[in-house]
């Protein structure tokens, strides 16, 4: 319990010893006992309980009535100091978990993470640097000693419940990431997620091929296998090593100065319609469009400059902070999306 006063331990120890030392001489000295006796004595007195005999004189008798008063107020100090202790830790935890839900119920297009193993962690770490709120959701005790350690935002629940995902935003959130050890669990994550919001971006883990396709039947809009996932970059970073190593920085969000970033355009926008070229995003900005997915889905990869931009089209852009910024700024109401 890290509420407890080692001093005051220390001071009632310490007091606990002076008075048996005391009552041991006081006792050797008016009743003519062994040290061994005496010793017994004090225990038995200042433990409050009973005496041994009745004392036969009226020195000891003087010195058991301080024995029994000495012996009370250390008792009374130990109790006093573990009840206060235990009652701290109990209220500064309440309190800790009444601000974290408060915290929590004011977010607002954040995300949510189900299963904080070391995937879920190494999501939560890309979340952080890229400045991004999250909520964890998790019960084994691993995962939320670590979120405590980081300041993360936690509901200590199960993700395959309604009401653990209501508590962790579900009905305010950007998106929810079901990143479980199990497949079962990720599978019922996304259908409790989309129960409530069949509009939520969810994306999903899967140990192979045949949990992916359930996932993708249960609404995972986006699935990720880390075991294929890992192999395909190790793979590439033998075949294609400075491509692959350039393409991890850039969508690192702890990466350099350059990063790839989306950006939709809004159905409200005046100047839709409009050619990249006519537009001139990279003189105006110093932002490159590197790649537009249309409307129907299908991606532009290197755009040519006269691709209009229309409602809708989601444009992939390379540029630094600054330059992502003034794109975001010269589209005024686009918003950056999640890979939608």
């Amino acid at each position: 319990m890290d509420g407890i006063s080692p001093r005051r331990i220390g001071y009632a120890l310490a007091a606990l010893v002076a008075v048996l030392a005391i009552g041991t001489v006081g006792y050797r000295w008016s009743l003519g006992e062994t040290w061994l006796q005496s010793f017994y004595r004090s225990v038995v007195t200042s433990a409050l309980v009973g005496l041994d005999t009745v004392p036969r004189n009226d020195s000891s008798r003087l010195l058991s009535i301080f024995m029994v008063i000495a012996g009370v107020t250390i008792f009374a100090l130990v109790a006093s100091t573990l009840v206060e202790s235990i009652a701290r830790g109990v209220l500064t935890g309440a309190l800790a978990e009444k601000r974290r839900r408060r915290a929590i119920e004011r977010l607002r297009d954040h995300y949510i993470i189900c299963g904080y193993g070391r995937v879920g962690q190494q999501i939560g770490s890309e979340f952080r640097a890229a400045g991004a709120d999250y909520v964890v959701v998790d019960f084994h005790e691993e995962a939320l000693a670590v979120a405590r350690e980081r300041n993360d935002y936690f509901i200590e629940g199960d993700g395959t419940d309604e009401e653990d995902l209501e508590a962790a935003g579900l009905p305010r959130a950007r998106g929810l990431v079901a990143s479980s050890d199990s497949d079962a669990d990720n599978v019922y994550i996304t259908l409790s997620a989309r129960a409530v919001r069949p509009e939520l971006l969810v994306v999903a883990r899967a140990s192979n091929a045949d949990a992916a396709k359930k996932l993708r039947i249960a609404g995972a809009e986006r699935v990720v296998q880390p075991y294929a996932a890992a192999g395909r970059v190790m793979a590439n970073l033998m075949l294609k090593p400075q491509v692959t190593a350039f393409v991890d920085v850039v969508t690192s969000a702890a990466g350099t100065d350059l990063r790839f970033e989306e950006l939709e355009v809004p159905a409200d926008w005046a100047q839709a319609g409009r050619t990249i070229g006519e537009l001139r995003i990279r003189g105006h900005t110093g932002a490159v469009i590197v790649a537009v997915r249309k409307r129907d889905g299908h991606f532009e990869t290197t755009p040519d400059p006269d691709l209009p931009l229309e409602a809708g089209d989601v444009m992939i852009a390379a540029g630094t902070d600054e330059e992502l910024r003034a794109l975001d700024e010269l589209f005024k109401s686009a918003e950056a999306v999640a890979g939608r």
